[in-house]
């Protein structure tokens, strides 16, 4: 068992029309995972007009969940009041022992 110190809210995007026939994104929190997050590469560039811009990707390794039906295209991950894109959700040689979730900080 992996068990973790951080906790993570996997959330799922839905979307709804408004009065006028927007489309309008909420974003609900799925499942409450506990893991461990670290970082695997990352950098800190100035782009033009001196403008900094942080870019990393993350890991988040937890106990094994049940997300196939969970498409990363559709889902984001909270961790620490931070918010991270998912970019895959693995489940490593289909062991169903841990889930890798690859993330990217945005």
């Amino acid at each position: 068992m992996i068990y973790g110190n951080i906790i993570g809210d996997l959330q799922i995007k839905t979307t709804t029309k408004n009065e006028i026939g927007e489309t309008i994104e909420n974003w609900v929190s799925k499942y409450s995972i506990k893991g461990f997050i670290d970082l695997i590469s990352g950098s800190s560039n100035y782009l033009n007009f001196n403008s900094k811009l942080q870019e990393s990707t993350h890991v988040f390794i937890c106990d094994y969940l049940h997300l196939s039906s969970i498409k990363a295209t559709d889902a984001r991950m909270m961790i620490n009041s931070k918010i991270y894109d998912v970019l895959l959700i693995d489940d490593p040689m289909e062991l169903h022992q841990h889930i890798e979730i690859y993330l990217k900080y945005i």
